[in-house]
């Protein structure tokens, strides 16, 4: 995990890179289990008929498939996690940033459909005691 910290104003202005490589992952993610979906209900009707014919190429360009989407959600919250965000939960796209706030390090937080970063939290507290964003995150400088 890095050690970056952002100003608000550095935050805001990679929500669009961010939102964007957010999006590839949950969209790999939702490949990946749309094909876990298929491969058991195939597995269920193959127990239930005690076999059945299974159209082999089409199983194998979906799990192709589901190899790539993985490897680009890997990618996407790989670049993410170099930028120095923290990505909290991929399912409601809920990211992090380290951001210093009188010596101490706090975390924006921004969940996807929202338009700006308009809150914050301690580390401690996670998403539960997010609080508006005030004056001493707008006028916190960078560090590093």
């Amino acid at each position: 995990m890095s050690d970056r910290t952002f100003t608000l104003d550095e935050a805001q202005s990679l929500l669009p890179v961010l939102e964007s490589l957010l999006r590839a992952a949950i969209g790999g993610k939702k490949i990946m289990e749309d094909f876990e979906g298929e491969m058991q209900s195939l597995s269920h009707r193959i127990f239930l008929n005690g076999g059945t014919h299974v159209d082999v190429v089409a199983v194998a360009r979906r799990k192709a498939e589901r190899t790539k989407a993985e490897q680009r959600a890997k990618d996407a919250l790989a670049e993410i996690d170099s930028i120095g965000v923290q990505v909290k939960d991929i399912d409601v796209g809920l990211l992090d940033f380290p951001c210093e706030v009188e010596g101490s390090v706090v975390l924006l937080c921004w969940r996807m459909g929202e338009t700006s970063i308009t809150h914050w939290h301690s580390t401690e507290e996670g998403f539960a005691g997010r609080k508006p964003i005030d004056e001493r995150i707008t006028r916190s400088k960078r560090t590093n």
